[in-house]
């Protein structure tokens, strides 16, 4: 369809005639993704294609859905052995498509969301996924920022503590119900602050289905896809978050049966530790990391929940019962922090 009510397609090509594009025929719209965090369009004309991306048409939270951030780690990670779309355009005041957007060229491979998509991999497969995905994590981490242009990304020295501050403001903002264990559990990783970390490139949401695979070789990553919440900081936020993910309930967060919480995948442990060998890293206080990343994941469901009851779902399935998910990461967060 050639319009969305988030982007349509005048206001696409003259973003792109801005920045050299000159597009041939109709363009064509299509949306790939949407309700749970920004909105994700197909666009094309009769030989190119892109990918456009830009926040939820309601319900926004402040950092949640930052254009600049994508643009600026993707720009700077071109050229790198980290794999990332070719970056292409950026409205970074909604001039063009009325709310800011950035524009990478399509990256052709396979996308692997659900346990059925996974279904069709062997067990070999699978393991060859997860050490690709591990050692694209570990390469990341390795990456100079300074040197790639992203010295003035943020400010990564105490990175944990703010992440901390940031999550417990985030829920003040999103919650649809009280949860004192919120607050209990914010104010607990407070107290137990690192006192010192690494810091790199975080890319703040790391799983597979945040990956394009090269077309038939789950051993390969085309490109990382969906930066929002990259930042300069602590590499081992990255790890325990992807570990979190592993959890059942996130399933229940996107709506149907999320291929990386299927037990074909290693455990949470094992990953860890796997990340460990190839990095060549401690994990320090990991209990402080997996409630940090248990808090942020809770937080991100409620979101959700808020986003949906508020109009700016896009009419994703399941929506408005992602915050089921919320008091069960707070809950295990609580108990890494004791174990």
């Amino acid at each position: 369809m050639p319009d969305h009510a988030g982007l349509k397609a005048a206001d696409l090509r003259n973003l792109l005639s801005a920045n050299g594009i000159d597009t041939g025929g109709e363009l064509s719209i299509e949306l790939i993704s949407g309700g749970r965090s920004n909105l994700t369009f197909a666009a094309a004309d009769r030989t190119r294609r892109w990918v456009v991306r830009r926040p939820p048409l309601a319900g926004l939270t402040p950092s949640a859905h930052d254009m600049e951030r994508e643009w600026a780690v993707t720009s700077a990670l071109a050229g790198t052995g980290v794999p990332v779309a070719t970056p292409v355009a950026i409205d970074r005041t909604g001039e063009f498509i009325g709310a800011p957007c950035t524009v990478v060229d399509f990256v052709d491979g396979d996308v692997i969301r659900s346990t059925d998509d996974l279904a069709r991999w062997s067990d070999a497969d699978v393991e060859a996924n997860f050490d690709a995905l591990v050692r694209t994590l570990a390469a990341l981490h390795e990456v100079d920022y300074a040197e790639v242009g992203l010295a003035d990304f943020g400010r990564p020295d105490g990175f944990a503590a703010r992440q901390v501050r940031l999550w417990t403001r985030q829920w003040g903002l999103v919650q649809t119900r009280e949860l004192p264990d919120v607050e209990r559990l914010a104010s607990l990783l407070a107290e137990r602050i690192p006192d010192a970390a690494r810091s790199t490139i975080v890319h703040g949401d790391f799983r597979v289905d945040n990956t394009i695979l090269a077309p038939g070789d789950p051993s390969s990553v085309a490109a990382v896809v969906d930066w929002e919440l990259s930042a300069l900081g602590d590499p081992l936020t990255d790890v325990a978050l992807m570990c979190v993910y592993r959890e059942p309930v996130f399933s229940r967060v996107l709506g149907f049966d999320a291929a990386w919480t299927s037990d074909r995948y290693p455990s949470a442990d094992a990953m860890a530790q796997r990340y460990a060998e190839v990095a060549g890293v401690d994990l320090g206080d990991w209990g402080f990391y997996l409630g940090l990343a248990n808090l942020k994941l809770g937080v991100i469901a409620e979101g959700i929940t808020h986003r949906a009851l508020q109009g700016g779902s896009s009419g994703a399935a399941g929506a408005e019962r992602a915050a089921e998910a919320t008091a069960s990461f707070i809950a295990n967060g609580l108990a890494a922090l004791e174990n």
